[in-house]
């Protein structure tokens, strides 16, 4: 099953979050991939969170939302038109009451990160581990 892709795409809204939470689900339980349902989802909601929140500022009103599984990796990427101000990782202090989002995607990747896309926008990628903890 490796090289497969799928790819949706989301309107800039609340409500596109759960969707794409469970678009993700969805997907990885038709390519085999269940026991990364919890994760996946979880990277997928903070992102598009993000995107939803940041990118109403930028030229577009959707999100794209691209799973890929290669070479054992399960990759995300979520693009959005708002290339302004790039996420970056940080520790908020224990009062704030938002910005854990990337620290939840750091400690559940193998990798992750982000780049400019062609003509508006960023995408932001993240790659998860399809084997098992303990599988050969």
């Amino acid at each position: 099953m490796s090289g497969r892709t799928n790819i949706a795409r989301f309107r800039l809204s609340k409500a596109s979050v759960p969707r794409a939470r469970e678009h993700v689900r969805l997907v990885l339980r038709e390519w085999k991939l269940g026991h990364l349902c919890d994760e996946a989802a979880l990277v997928v909601s903070e992102l598009t969170t993000n995107a939803v929140t940041h990118a109403a500022q930028g030229i577009g009103d959707q999100l794209e939302l691209v799973l890929r599984r290669r070479d054992g990796v399960l990759v995300l990427e979520v693009s959005d038109s708002y290339q302004w101000e790039m996420p970056e990782l940080r520790k908020p202090a224990p009062e704030e009451t938002s910005g854990r989002g990337l620290l939840l995607v750091d400690a559940l990747s193998q990798a992750w990160g982000v780049r400019p896309r062609t003509g508006a926008g960023k995408t932001v990628w993240v790659h998860l581990a399809v084997r098992r903890e303990g599988e050969d």
